[in-house]
């Protein structure tokens, strides 16, 4: 998986799953766009995107979440549920804003 930390007054924590990383998925009038510019940070396994999420505060970031492996870790976490899982062309995402 990809995760990729903007660090600004408020954080922008970016993951996605490797396979994913500059693909375009569309559906209907819908676009999901896994840009490189945006996703592409360092290579992290499961256990370390898992203590990435862990560590991160709600309040202080903002989440975006891309690929079936990353949203599992997401929910084991607690930092989703899956009624805030969406997909297009079957590829589920998710986003924390607060």
């Amino acid at each position: 998986m990809y995760v990729n930390i903007i660090n600004s007054c408020r954080d922008v924590v970016a993951i996605c799953d490797e396979e994913l990383l500059g693909k375009k998925f569309e559906q209907e009038n819908l676009q999901l766009d896994v840009k490189e510019s945006f996703y592409k940070g360092e290579k992290k396994s499961p256990e370390e995107v898992k203590k990435i999420m862990k560590a991160m505060k709600l309040e202080e970031a903002t989440f975006n979440f891309v690929g079936e492996k990353t949203i599992k870790i997401a929910i084991e976490t607690g930092l989703i549920t899956q009624k805030n899982v969406n997909t297009i062309a079957d590829i589920p995402f998710s986003m924390i804003l607060l």
